[in-house]
């Protein structure tokens, strides 16, 4: 099946790049593996921090600096708190073993932040600690050994799925997403519909975009050569 099938990266906006590079790689023990100007933006640094196969990246525009941070609405304060639809609520980093788990915890203590946790939740155990710029931070594990891999409905509510407004046949369809088969040409960029999400832009500058040409896009956009050769 066509999916997506593990983490990439997740982008978090930051003001100070070398205090979340500083605490990912001591606290965390994360390596940084880039750190470079944001390709197409200009002013912009990114910065990324090995997570496994993935990476957590960081991004720095000077307009960062000076965005007030709003418990309750930029940030959620802690895993149980509101924000804004579409902020960042928490970061869950992955270990495979309980003990790999209680390790991180003493790592993360031993550089004087506080852990909240294990706390057992069945599909996976977790710890709890804050980051930089109040970032909410969980470290989690589903040891095989602990929670066996869950196929057969057991976490999902029919109270909750109820409140979500979802039916039998629509709760059938997501737990069994239709297959998918590339056509043997690719499907053309569709008319801007305002109905459907979109990446800010001036609106102008956004329809030309969506004009263009793929290889184009690929052409004018692409870099490839790293900054240190």
């Amino acid at each position: 099946m066509i999916r997506p099938n593990a983490l990439h990266h997740i982008a978090i906006s930051t003001g100070d790049m070398k205090k979340q590079i500083e605490y990912f790689s001591d606290v965390l023990g994360m390596e940084l593996i880039a750190l470079y100007w944001m390709h197409g933006v200009e002013n912009a640094w990114h910065g990324f921090m090995r997570l496994g196969d993935a990476a957590v990246a960081f991004v720095f525009l000077p307009e960062n600096v000076g965005q007030e941070i709003e418990i309750g609405h930029t940030h959620p304060g802690n895993g149980g708190g509101p924000s804004a639809p579409g902020t960042l609520q928490h970061l869950a980093l992955n270990v495979d073993t309980q003990a790999d788990l209680l390790a991180m915890r003493d790592r993360i203590r031993s550089r004087g932040v506080p852990v909240m946790g294990p706390i057992h939740h069945g599909l996976c155990t977790s710890i709890y600690f804050a980051g930089p710029e109040n970032l909410v931070l969980e470290i989690s594990t589903s040891d095989q050994a602990q929670h066996p891999l869950d196929l057969d409905g057991t976490w999902i509510d029919p109270d909750v799925v109820k409140l979500a407004g979802i039916s039998a046949e629509e709760l059938h369809a997501y737990q069994n997403p239709a297959e998918y088969e590339s056509p043997a040409e690719p499907v053309a960029q569709p008319e801007y519909d305002p109905s459907k999400p979109h990446n800010l832009y001036p609106m102008e500058r956004y329809l030309k975009m969506l004009a263009t040409p793929d290889d184009v896009v690929t052409a004018r956009s692409s870099i490839i050569d790293p900054p240190e050769k």
